[in-house]
């Protein structure tokens, strides 16, 4: 039984990049994302801040994209 013997590329051919396309399937890019806009909900939510005396200029932007988010909804 002989073994197969791997065989020699042209140098110039390795030269050249290989043309590799990469195709992700769509779950893939929309699992993360969905995951991502359940987080910030859930860190949006103000009904949990109850230790800040004062609120910080970023969690009022981040009240104002919740709403925003709400009336696109």
């Amino acid at each position: 039984m002989s073994a197969r013997s791997h065989t020699r590329r042209d140098p110039a051919d390795q030269a050249k990049p290989a043309g590799i396309e990469i195709q992700l399937p769509w779950w893939a890019i929309a699992l993360p994302a969905i995951a991502f806009a359940a987080l910030l909900l859930l860190i949006l939510n103000p009904a949990d801040a109850h230790a800040a005396s004062s609120q910080p200029a970023v969690t009022d932007i981040l009240e104002r994209l919740r709403d925003l988010l709400n009336l696109a909804a």
